[in-house]
């Protein structure tokens, strides 16, 4: 290897690692001396400059970097680049493979293989291949995460109140359950305040485990319908779930360009020439009432707080809705119960 070219890995790297020092607060020093099989005598500086071999630098960089964040996901990490929306990851190496999940520019998923020009990944519970040419490896990937990290609240427990302040005397805004994720806006001594759908909550961190986290695939479940179902229903339902990923716009109808909650169902309902008005709460008083044990694909499941329906979703089969979430998830599918629903609605009378 060329000494200039082991000035610019080795200056990259020590750029990297200064970063992580800022953003975890305490010191790399011994971490990549141990990563790197050197002394705890020797400084991170001459260390790198010790090492010759690019991939060795690569793998100790790789190492610190996982191990400081607690990237425990990941061995070998990319970095998707896609340039907007998100990109398929299927279940072969073809572009004739069925789409299995999709993944998000700067989402992060766990290089296993290579296979000519696709890469096998796995990002969440999503595993399959993606194109090589939307992924960051290497250096250029743990470089490009050290600024991406985010911090997220992992629920581990049921029926666990979201509040509307930092303390056990105030309302409630909703109740999340065990499994579930949250970014978290501010944290606290006994409180993380979290990102619902838009509106600021807090969780008891005694119930929470905080940590820094990457974006990762969002998986696309196969939906069981059951008897009865139209084909209406199964077509709408379909029709929904081919928007997962775009974005979302506060104010927005557009399926490909950006929508909010209600302008989302909105769209999706006048595609099959249904009218119904742009907002949750008014949405919430068309149609007719359904129980949620009683939802069929197309339903409406409306979601809200203490100033009453602030966020609607469709029903999409299997326990499953799709919405437009927030500004940095977009439309997505989630489970129906991410949040406690308030009602269902049926719009489609067959």
């Amino acid at each position: 290897m060329s000494k200039n070219r082991k000035r610019k890995i080795t200056g990259s790297i020590s750029a990297l690692l200064i970063g992580t020092v800022f953003i975890c607060g305490a010191s790399m020093d011994a971490e990549a001396s141990a990563a790197l099989g050197s002394s705890a005598g020797i400084g991170i500086s001459a260390d790198l400059e010790a090492v010759e071999d690019t991939e060795v630098l690569e793998d100790a960089m790789n190492d610190v970097v996982l191990d400081a964040f607690h990237l425990d996901s990941y061995s070998n990490l990319g970095i998707v680049t896609v340039s907007e929306g998100k990109v398929n990851i299927r279940a072969k190496a073809s572009t004739d493979g069925k789409i299995v999940g999709k993944i998000g520019r700067d989402a992060g998923c766990d290089i296993l293989d290579e296979e000519g020009d696709w890469l096998h990944v796995k990002s969440g519970k999503v595993e399959g291949y993606i194109k090589a040419e939307y992924v960051l490896t290497g250096s250029e990937a743990l470089e490009q995460a050290s600024t991406l990290l985010k911090t997220i609240a992992d629920v581990n427990t049921d029926g666990l109140k979201v509040r509307t302040e930092p303390n056990t005397e105030c309302e409630v805004l909703d109740i999340v359950g065990s499994g579930q994720s949250f970014d978290v806006l501010e944290e606290m001594d006994e409180w993380v305040k979290i990102d619902l759908d838009g509106d600021e909550g807090y969780l008891f961190k005694d119930y929470v485990k905080v940590g820094a986290k990457l974006d990762e695939a969002l998986t696309i479940n196969e939906v069981r319908y059951g008897e009865g179902v139209s084909d209406v229903r199964i077509a709408l339902s379909e029709f929904a779930k081919k928007y997962i990923g775009n974005p979302y716009v506060w104010g927005g109808t557009s399926l490909t360009r950006g929508a909010d909650c209600s302008g989302f169902v909105l769209s999706v309902f006048r595609n099959y020439g249904m009218s119904l008005p742009h907002s949750s709460r008014a949405q919430a008083n068309c149609g007719s009432a359904v129980s949620l044990s009683e939802l069929k694909p197309g339903d409406l499941v409306f979601y809200g707080n203490r100033s009453g329906i602030n966020h609607v979703a469709i029903y999409v089969g299997g326990g499953q809705v799709v919405h437009a979430s927030n500004p940095r998830v977009g439309i997505t599918i989630s489970g129906m119960y991410y949040r406690s629903p308030v009602k269902a609605r049926r719009i489609i009378q067959d």
